[in-house]
């Protein structure tokens, strides 16, 4: 039996606005040229520290101290409004559904704060039975390190040969390969197919209706 664990945003989740529009709320805040949505395609994805911190001017002479503020400033507007304008993709809860009843165990790991990834999470997908949701937590490396993704597996006593991590981008399938599971592109997410395409993911897939037979194939 497969289990799958997800990447959440650009995944799952269509959530690029709200995270535009808090890291652009701050950067006005400040001062700083805001930047145009479809932009933050190629900011997320390595966490909302780095997230922040590529969103700001080059030249900015921003101390360490200065930077940390900003991204905790960004970090609790997005608390306050992450659910603006997400929303699942079309699909992907019928996906998950038949997964899920197909007996498959499924996972999230994301690299959004943990804290904002259980309440969304929890939120959207009340009535998908994850085992283990996981995101960004202190002294635990992002991805694309492969720590917290093989630590759900061991937790989850699944196989390397027997997991498929799916996601939406570059760092996605480096996690995957990281841990030496089978890495699924999603195309409808942030980055597209020929990121994913180039980054050597297994399988690219179009639409979430295809993950049922991805569990049979891959």
């Amino acid at each position: 039996m497969k289990a799958f664990f997800f990447d959440l945003d650009g995944t799952l989740l269509d959530s690029l606005a709200d995270i535009g529009n808090a890291c652009n709320a701050i950067l006005e805040k400040h001062g700083y040229p805001t930047h145009p949505l479809p932009k933050y395609r190629h900011f997320v994805g390595n966490g909302f520290g780095k997230l922040v911190r590529a969103t700001l001017p080059a030249d900015a002479a921003l101390d360490d101290q200065t930077k940390a503020q900003l991204v905790e400033e960004a970090r609790q507007y997005y608390g306050l409004h992450m659910y603006d304008c997400t929303r699942p993709y079309d699909g992907v809860i019928p996906a998950l559904e038949k997964l899920s009843a197909a007996g498959h165990p499924l996972a999230i790991l994301s690299n959004k704060p943990e804290e904002h990834t259980l309440e969304i999470v929890q939120r959207y997908f009340s009535a998908i039975p994850f085992t283990l949701v996981r995101g960004a937590r202190k002294d635990v490396p992002l991805k694309p390190q492969p720590h917290a993704l093989l630590d759900m597996m061991k937790t989850m006593n699944t196989s390397a040969a027997q997991t498929l991590y799916v996601g939406d981008s570059d760092v996605d399938v480096l996690t995957a390969r990281n841990a030496g599971v089978i890495s699924v592109g999603v195309a409808w997410g942030f980055r597209g197919a020929d990121e994913l395409r180039q980054a050597g993911a297994d399988h690219i897939i179009d639409t979430p209706s295809q993950l049922p037979k991805l569990a049979e194939e891959a």
